[in-house]
């Protein structure tokens, strides 16, 4: 199951930063207020479909009909200035709101599955993160975002060996430290 969510965040995260993001400057005045109007409008409507829906789901329901607005949001920014810092802007407002969704998905599994669950979703948005930020920046940022994945997944292997006991965790809590060099 906890492969299957990786696998599963790891796709999405990849799929929402590969997605190119739309020409820059290519809004108007006029058209960067009216996309405006357009994303409260379609996020009421989306947070308005949620509440036919109960418990976790309908939680899971309004923080995605959030991440929807907050990504558009973004998006419209950069589409009206162009920038590359608003650019950058977008890639982290996917990885955030990506991770949002999953933190609030695991919130129906309980014991070491959700904490699992919550640290597969964290390592893929610091993953996403870093990966913003390389697209940014060179050099030591680089350094720092290869380093940032590393602990993220390391991060993860720790939470799994936490379900184990004993001998077996102890060798679990080894092996994960020899992976990721944190011996």
């Amino acid at each position: 199951m906890n492969t299957t969510f990786n696998l599963k965040a790891s796709l999405i995260v990849a799929a929402l930063l590969s997605f190119s993001v739309a020409q820059a400057a290519n809004l108007t005045k006029a058209e960067y207020k009216a996309e405006k109007t357009r994303i409260s409008t379609e996020y009421k409507a989306d947070k308005k479909a949620c509440d036919a829906l109960k418990a976790n789901a309908k939680d899971v329901c309004v923080q995605e009909a959030k991440a929807k607005e907050k990504v558009a949001l973004a998006e419209r920014e950069f589409n009206y200035t162009g920038k590359a810092a608003d650019q950058t802007k977008v890639l982290e407002a996917k990885a955030k709101s990506a991770y949002a969704v999953a933190k609030e998905k695991c919130d129906d599994q309980a014991g070491n599955a959700k904490d699992v669950c919550v640290k597969e979703a964290e390592a893929v948005e610091v993953k996403a993160l870093a990966d913003a930020k390389l697209g940014e920046q060179n050099g030591e940022a680089k350094k720092e975002a290869s380093a940032d994945k590393n602990n993220a997944d390391y991060q993860v292997a720790i939470e799994k060996c936490n379900a184990l006991a004993d001998a077996a965790k102890d060798g679990c809590v080894a092996a994960a430290k020899a992976k990721f060099g944190k011996n």
